[in-house]
Formats: C-alpha cells, structure tokens, sequence
C-alpha cells in the first residue's frame, strides 16, 4: 500500500520519501515502478530510514504486525508533522498513533484494492478499482491530495464518521480474508464451493451484527454481493503472508471483530472457528471438509 500510494504522489508532481528499515535502504531502487490499469511506469523517490524532518503528511502503511517496530524509525516531534494517515487494518492501530502523535493530527482512512510489491521498489495493481476514503477529520489538510489521487484514477471521500470509515472496510475485508487464508483458495473458489460460501456469508453477518452493536449499522445485503464482483482470481494480503511463511494479521484484523463482540455478548462462532483454523496453520480445511 505504502508503495502504491507513493507512485502515485509521486507521478502527480509530490515530493516522496520511502521510510524503509536499515538493512532494506541500501538495495532499495531510487524509483518506484507500477504496472496497473490506470498507467506503467516508473517514477523517482528519495529515500531514508527514519522520518528526521517536517512532513507534510506522513502515511503509515506498514502491516498491524510491524507498527510497533515502524514507529521506532519516527524521529520528528509530532508538531512537525501535518497529518498522520494510517492505512492499516483493523482499527486499534488509532488509538496508538493517537496517543504518539495526537488526536487530531491523525486521520483515520481506509484503501481498498489488490496490490502487491512484486520486487523492491515494483508495485502491482490488480483490476480492482482503488477507494481511498478518509475521516473528515482531515479534509482541510487532505483535501488537495485527494484531488491529485482522483487525477490518477482514486476513487476518493471524506466520511465524517471515523467509525464508519473502519467498520465498513473491516466489514468487507474480514470475510475475504478469513476464509480464503483458512481455505488456503481464491475467492471465486470461496465462491463456487458451497461449504466455503456459507462461512462467508457467516462471517459477514457477524462482522454485521457487532458492528451494529458497537454503533455503526452495517446491512450484510449490501455487503455479501461485493464478493461475487470482486475479480474471482483474487487473494488476501493475509493469505499471501501465511503462504510466504510471514505472521498474519490476525489480531488486527480478527481481534476487533472477537473483543467487541464479547464487549457485547455477541456470539461469532464462524469467525472463531476461521482464526482456529489459520493458528494452526491449516490450509487444508477445504478437503477436509469433503
């Protein structure tokens, strides 16, 4: 995600800093590259280990596993800095930032899309169109760059409930990635196999129910037909961690959904039953099903 939306400041005319770990900097391209429907090409970015001076806007885009180690590398006061923009799953990664940097400094958003960093410095995007939608909180200082993201081919908003903004891309995000890094399939396969289905749909009215209880309405209706649009070939970044071996995020991305809904005395069983499976490491509950 961070590589993505760097590409695409970057192509717009914005100066762009990579923040990368230590031992990445040395071997890391002083261009980024994006192969997508919306352009090919490559575009020049400085790059540095540590946020050390005033920026703009400062966008956090690393996994929920590695914000701890990553904001380590922020050595700036926090007055420095205009925005912090997490991109993050989940939602609890607000509180923290909030507590590092400020309440309102920080502006929750969400990105929807398929992307993937195929070499250093080498981003992919898949057909999915991109929705980039932030909390209101931070249209005054974002509202410039959101028009340069709508220039490149972003679909962008400003919704004034931060809440909403989490829950609704929890609510979508959640399902997918459950069931096909349990399943250890695509989504179309999800789609095309009745057990897998009924998980899925399971799962969305769960993230539903709690996310109702804990003051955002969420229609599962709206929410189960997205899955069939969806290019079908499609996987989860989380199943894609637990294929290369890399911790998934679990509890940023289950965790929300498993403590609220005890907050609320809300069973989620099917939701429970998926992030069993993905501890264990079970890719094969597909064929043990049959």
């Amino acid at each position: 995600m961070g590589g993505l939306i760097g590409v695409a400041l970057a192509k717009s005319g914005e100066s762009v800093t990579l923040i990368l770990r230590q031992e990445a900097l040395k071997d890391y391209p002083t261009e980024l590259s994006l192969e997508s429907p919306l352009g090919t090409f490559s575009v020049p970015v400085d790059r540095a280990a540590s946020v050390a001076r005033p920026y703009d806007v400062l966008w956090v885009a690393v996994k929920a596993t590695q914000l701890e180690s990553a904001l380590r590398s922020v050595a700036v006061d926090p007055s420095q800095l205009g925005a912090v923009v997490p991109l993050l799953n989940g939602m609890d990664h607000v509180s923290v930032l909030r507590a590092r940097f400020g309440h309102d400094r920080v502006v929750p958003a969400s990105i929807g899309v398929e992307a993937e960093r195929a070499a250093p410095g080498k981003i992919i995007h898949r057909g999915m169109a991109i929705r980039l939608t932030f909390a209101s909180i931070g249209e005054d200082r974002l509202a410039s760059t959101a028009e340069e993201f709508r220039k490149f081919g972003f679909a962008c908003q400003f919704v004034p409930d931060e809440m909403k903004v989490l829950w609704t891309k929890l609510s979508f995000l959640a399902p997918f990635a459950l069931t096909t890094t349990a399943g250890g399939l695509t989504i179309g396969e999800v789609n095309r196999d009745p057990v897998w289905r009924k998980r899925l749909e399971a799962v969305v009215r769960e993230v539903a129910a709690v996310g109702t209880a804990s003051g955002t309405p969420l229609d599962p209706s709206t929410i189960i037909p997205f899955y069939d649009k969806t290019p079908q070939e499609g996987r989860s970044s989380m199943q894609k961690d637990v294929a290369a071996g890399k911790p998934p995020e679990l509890d940023g991305i289950a965790g929300p959904i498993l403590r609220h809904a005890e907050e609320h005395g809300i069973e989620v069983p099917v939701t429970r039953e998926l992030v069993g499976l993905i501890q264990r490491g079970s890719t094969s509950a597909k064929a043990a099903e049959r």
